[in-house]
């Protein structure tokens, strides 16, 4: 099985590439980070003996993504899977971020999802078995204030990837929504978790299990993964509460955890010492 995988060399993509290296598949791995596509593919190799390809490349400009593209074209790849995991957020309120930030988050998040993922199932063997992968978010779930571009832009690729599979299903295509909770992907991230207490901890998954469970999920042909008991009460009773009350509560949590979150973040650079 040939799988495509973006976003690689992150926390979620590497657990996600090993479990498939684990099972034999054959890979083609990308992420805007040389370095650590070049360190997994090593990795890979040496503990699975895994085939892997990798290719640095800039989801967001399509004349990168047409170069990597030209590769894949003549080398005569055609994918059994692709897994979307490229993606990115940036904490603060809207009006504290600067403006390209929030549209990095939507070029990314959405833009080059949809790039990608047009290129790769137009360059599928056509009626062939064919796996596709979103991730998404919990917070997909909800209005999320302190974080409404990146929910907003998680929320879009959840309706795209259920519309996509109902659309895609007489053709062989199964198409599974990842939408976890809180991962230990980066320091960034653990900080974050460390932040929120009590429901930090509660909502987050060992990527490993989420890596596993998301592999076996799609090939199962199921539509939508929440990993996580907990996670998925959440979500459940999400639904039934009136959206304005749920935006209400979830400001009242954020606010002061990533008020939190981002002094201890700053402090931190702020005590890295100083090259002369």
């Amino acid at each position: 099985m040939n799988v495509f995988i973006t976003g690689a060399s992150g926390g979620l993509g590497r657990a996600i590439a090993a479990e498939c290296a684990g099972r034999g598949y054959r890979l083609f791995l990308t992420d805007i980070n040389e370095t650590g596509l070049f360190s997994l593919r090593s990795g890979l190799e040496r503990q699975y003996g895994a085939c892997v390809v990798t290719k640095a490349c800039d989801l967001t400009d399509s004349a990168d993504v047409d170069k990597m593209l030209g590769v894949i074209d003549d080398s005569g790849i055609r994918f059994d899977m692709l897994i979307n995991i490229a993606g990115i957020d940036y904490e603060g309120g809207f009006l504290d971020r600067e403006r390209e930030s929030l549209t990095q988050i939507v070029e990314l998040n959405i833009e080059a999802t949809l790039r990608i993922t047009h290129a790769v199932l137009s360059r599928r063997t056509a009626n062939k078995p064919f796996s596709l992968v979103f991730v998404s978010s919990l917070a997909a779930m909800y209005p999320m204030p302190l974080k409404a571009t990146y929910a907003a832009s998680k929320r879009f690729l959840a309706d795209f990837a259920e519309a996509l599979r109902q659309e895609l299903k007489s053709s062989n295509v199964k198409v599974l929504t990842l939408c976890p909770g809180g991962l230990p992907t980066t320091q960034e991230a653990i900080s974050g978790i460390a932040a929120q207490g009590f429901w930090g901890s509660a909502t987050t998954n060992r990527l490993e299990t989420v890596a596993y469970e998301t592999v076996e999920k799609v090939q199962k042909g199921k539509g939508l993964y929440i990993p996580g008991a907990l996670n998925r009460t959440l979500s459940f009773f999400g639904k039934l509460v009136p959206r304005t009350i749920v935006a209400a509560l979830i400001y009242r949590r954020w606010h002061g955890a990533q008020k939190k979150w981002l002094n201890t973040e700053m402090d931190s650079v702020l005590e890295k010492p100083r090259s002369a």
